[in-house]
């Protein structure tokens, strides 16, 4: 992934919560992002860049046609909420409404644990395309898979069943690509995590 800079119309921003308990949902988001054939891209890809974080964020939204954005995770930690997913999915809505001419055609999807929580955390994008996922790995595949597959109107995005067939069985003998190629599954980057989910589906 790092050797190539992904086309517009390729590119999925992600804006999630990146903690321990979150990651299992994680690496189902971007399993089902690469496998519908997508590029995944967040600020974990360029983690020792000398660019500021929200410059990096900015041209992550600026050049991916489509975001997900996941405030499942706004809530108090332990006295103070968290607004990093509520203020990048603003940008995400800035740029598309005021941006250049290529940002008119962006897309975003956001993702909450509850259907309708939302309208008690930020009323404001009632409107916008909300899902729920209810903590659920597969559930999560089930909701970002029809969504590409309705956004972009590709005819090559496989079924939910066959993805989650995919994941399961890639999650299975993902410790073992670890040891064969020295890396840690504890502790995988995000481009190295995208490398083994490409490497693997061409194989499978």
């Amino acid at each position: 992934m790092a050797d190539r800079t992904p086309r517009f119309a390729d590119s999925v921003f992600i804006n999630c919560p990146l903690d321990a308990d979150y990651w299992p949902l994680f690496e189902a988001l971007v399993f089902c992002i690469v496998d519908c054939g997508f590029v995944p891209r967040c600020a974990l890809e360029a983690p020792d860049s000398g660019e500021a974080r929200v410059r990096r964020i900015h041209r992550l939204i600026e050049t991916s046609q489509y975001s997900i954005h996941d405030i499942s995770r706004v809530e108090l930690t332990p006295e103070l909420p968290r607004f990093n997913m509520p203020f990048e999915l603003g940008l995400d809505l800035g740029c598309r409404a005021f941006g250049r001419t290529a940002s008119k055609s962006k897309r975003c999807l956001i993702l909450d644990s509850e259907q309708y929580r939302y309208q008690r955390l930020l009323s404001d994008i009632a409107g916008q395309d909300i899902r729920a996922h209810s903590n659920s790995p597969e559930q999560v595949i089930n909701v970002v898979r029809n969504w590409l597959s309705s956004t972009s109107r590709r005819g090559t995005i496989p079924g939910p069943v066959r993805i989650k067939e995919r994941f399961a069985r890639f999650s299975s003998v993902l410790p073992e690509y670890c040891d064969r190629q020295g890396l840690n599954r504890q502790d995988l980057q995000f481009s190295e995590y995208v490398t083994l989910i490409e490497e693997w589906l061409k194989s499978a």
